[in-house]
């Protein structure tokens, strides 16, 4: 998620507090914020155990391993399609990029 979005988010969840401070329900803080109610939901238990300090951002799950260098040497072997790596066919999937990342740069995602 970029840096903008998880602003977006942690704004969503900083009106819901306002709102659950307020007493409404999670279905209209749902509908008013334009998002799921469950999302609603776990906010407010979060919001309920700590405050609206427990909603603040954590920043992003993990950093990238790769450079943006790497990203773009990764996009070029893409490019080139899953025949040029040795598969019979062209489709991508998440295992098959693990394996060009492995092959290229040494490194192993789950």
């Amino acid at each position: 998620m970029t840096a903008e979005r998880q602003q977006f988010r942690e704004e969503l969840r900083l009106k819901a507090a306002e709102r659950f401070a307020q007493g409404e329900a999670s279905s209209v803080i749902a509908k008013a914020l334009r998002v799921n109610v469950r999302s609603v939901q776990r906010w407010r238990q979060r919001w309920e155990q700590g405050g609206p300090r427990a909603l603040r951002s954590q920043g992003p799950a993990s950093l990238p391993r790769l450079s943006q260098e790497q990203f773009a040497q990764l996009e070029a072997e893409l490019a080139k399609g899953p025949t040029a790596h040795g598969w019979e066919d062209q489709r991508w999937t998440l295992a098959r990029i693990k394996t060009v990342i492995g092959r290229r740069f040494h490194m192993a995602y789950t």
